[in-house]
This record gives structure tokens, C-alpha cells and sequence, in this order.
């Protein structure tokens, strides 16, 4: 199975930060990275993932239609052991408790430090590759 980081955010434009940010990762094989731009649209990702492993769901929580926080909650419903962290512009201490509430492992704030990002997803990747 290949490693998977989906990512959701309602401005298109994030596929291609992302995508230089991870280049070396992406080209070494390390993992995928996957967008949705709406929240419905991850979970239909999510759903048809088969036999890829999602390591980890980062969702923005202010999106159009269907928040970050309502696709946390039905995320979680589909997969128990998906690992989520949300982001936002918002970081307060209400938005920081509600994710936690339904199952996000953490909160990063805008603009994303990218070194955090990827310890987060350096450190599911060991864990993935050292089994249950």
C-alpha cells in the first residue's frame, strides 16, 4: 500500500504549495499527496481509498458548504484511525477544543510552517513502517 496525505482546502492554489514544499518527498516515492478542494469531495476520496493507507487528512476548517469541522466529524465516522489535523487562520482556544472534540490530533495555524508539517508527517511514516 503507498502512503497517502490528503489534503482539503477550498483555494486551488494550495495543490501547487504543497506540491514544491513536498517535491522531493513526491519524487523519492515516500508518499502521495492527494487535494480535494471541498469537503464533499474528501470524503469521496476518502471512500474510494481502497488499499491506500491515508496517513494523514489535513483539512482547512473555514471552507464553503460543508466545514473543516463537519468533514472532521464524518470523516472519523467512516475511518476511526484516520489521523486529522486541521488548519486554520483562526487559532483560537474554542476552534482549538471543538477539533480536538471530534478526533483532530492537531491544530495548525495559517500561514502553515511546512517544518512542522513535515515532522508530523515524517513521524507517521516511521509509525506506518513499524506496523501496529
Amino acid at each position: 500500500m503507498s502512503a497517502l496525505v490528503l489534503v482539503v482546502d477550498d483555494k486551488a492554489d494550495m495543490e501547487a504549495l504543497f506540491r514544491q514544499q513536498f517535491r522531493r518527498d513526491l519524487k523519492a516515492g515516500r508518499f502521495d499527496l492527494k487535494f480535494a478542494t471541498s469537503a464533499h469531495a474528501a470524503l469521496e476520496i476518502i471512500g474510494q481509498a481502497g488499499g491506500r493507507d491515508i496517513i494523514l487528512l489535513l483539512s482547512d476548517i473555514s471552507m464553503p458548504g460543508m466545514s473543516g469541522l463537519d468533514l472532521l466529524s464524518r470523516a472519523k465516522a467512516a475511518r476511526p484511525d484516520l489521523s486529522v489535523i486541521m488548519v486554520t487562520a483562526y487559532g483560537d482556544a474554542g476552534t482549538f477544543r471543538r477539533a480536538q472534540e471530534a478526533g483532530a490530533e492537531g491544530l495548525l495555524p495559517k500561514p502553515i510552517d511546512f517544518a512542522a508539517l513535515r515532522a508530523e508527517v515524517d513521524w507517521r511514516l516511521a509509525r506506518r513502517r513499524a506496523g501496529p
